[in-house]
C-alpha cells in the first residue's frame, strides 16, 4: 500500500471519528439513543462522500459504498424472499410441523390418500435448489433450467402486462376526438379561451396528439420515399419523436437533480447542521 494512501484513510477514519464525536454530542440529552445515532448520521454522511467520489475518479471508497450497497441489497432481498415465499407460501402447504415452528397457519392440502401433500409446490423446491447449483464450478451448468424457467415465466408473464398497460392502452389513448363537445362555429368563437379545460385547448392537444402519431409513423415507414408531402410529414414526425426524447431525458434529469438535491439536503442540515429546518 503506498505511503499517500495510508496518508488519506488515516485522515478519513479521523475524520469519522470526529464527526461521530460531534454528532453523538450534539444529540447528546436529545434522544435516548445517541451514541447510534451520531454514527448512523455519520456513516450515511461518509458514503454518500464516498459515491459522489466517483465525479473525480474511481477510488476504493467508492467500490467500498459500491460493494456495501450491493451486498446489503443481496441480503435484504435474499431475506425477504425466505420469509414471504418460502416460509410465508411453501412451508403452509407442505408441512404441519414446520408451520408450527415458524408460527404460520398450516394449510391443509385438498388430496386425500396416504400422502395428503399437494406435490406440485415440490417442483419450485427442486429449480431452487438446481439454482444453488450455480454457486459449484463444476455443477453450475445444472442451474440453467432454473434460469431458463425463471426467465421465459417472467417474458411470458410481463409479455400480457405490457400488451395490456403499454400496447393497447397506448393506441387506445390515441382514439381522442378532434371535435370536442361541437356546438358550432358560433359557441366556438364566443367561447374562445386558452383554459385547459376549455374546448379550444382540448381540440388543439387531440389534434397535436392526432398529427403526432400519424407524422411518427410516417417516419418509420419506409416503403415510400420521404419525399414531398411524406417527407415534410415525416420531418414533423422527426420534431415530435425529438420533442418526446427531450422531455423522457428531462424527466429523469430531474430525478436524478432531486436526488441529489435530497442528499446535499442531509449533508448542510443533519451532518454539518448549516441548514436549519
Amino acid at each position: 500500500m503506498r505511503r499517500s494512501t495510508i496518508i488519506v484513510l488515516f485522515a478519513v477514519v479521523v475524520l469519522f471519528a470526529v464527526s461521530w464525536f460531534a454528532k453523538a454530542s450534539a444529540y447528546n440529552g436529545v434522544q435516548e439513543d445517541y451514541i447510534l445515532r451520531g454514527f448512523l448520521v455519520t456513516i450515511s454522511a461518509f458514503l454518500t462522500l464516498a459515491v459522489l467520489s466517483f465525479l473525480y475518479a474511481d477510488n476504493p471508497f467508492y467500490k467500498f459504498a459500491e460493494h456495501l450497497f450491493v451486498g446489503i441489497s443481496a441480503a435484504f432481498w435474499m431475506c425477504m424472499g425466505f420469509w414471504s415465499t418460502i416460509v410465508g407460501n411453501l412451508i403452509p402447504r407442505i408441512s404441519s410441523s414446520l408451520s408450527a415452528s415458524f408460527k404460520v397457519p398450516y394449510i391443509p392440502s385438498e388430496y386425500v390418500g396416504p400422502f395428503p401433500i399437494n406435490w406440485v409446490f415440490f417442483i419450485p423446491v427442486i429449480f431452487g435448489l438446481l439454482l444453488l447449483m450455480r454457486l459449484s464450478s463444476k455443477l453450475g451448468w445444472i442451474s440453467r433450467w432454473s434460469l431458463a424457467f425463471i426467465v421465459g415465466t417472467t417474458a411470458g408473464l410481463n409479455f400480457v402486462r405490457y400488451m395490456r398497460s403499454d400496447f393497447i392502452e397506448q393506441i387506445s389513448s390515441t382514439f381522442v376526438p378532434l371535435l370536442v363537445e361541437w356546438r358550432g362555429i358560433g359557441s366556438f368563437i364566443s367561447d374562445f379561451n386558452l383554459n385547459i379545460a376549455g374546448q379550444f385547448v382540448v381540440m388543439l392537444a387531440n389534434w397535436v396528439i392526432f398529427l403526432g402519431v400519424v407524422c411518427g409513423l410516417i417516419y418509420f415507414f419506409f416503403s415510400k420515399e420521404h419525399t414531398g408531402l411524406t417527407g415534410r410529414a415525416s420531418r414533423f414526425g422527426i420534431w415530435v419523436l425529438m420533442v418526446t426524447f427531450g422531455a423522457s431525458f428531462g424527466y429523469t434529469v430531474m430525478g436524478r437533480v432531486s436526488l441529489l438535491v435530497g442528499r446535499l439536503t442531509f449533508l448542510f442540515s443533519d451532518w454539518l447542521g448549516l441548514i436549519k429546518q
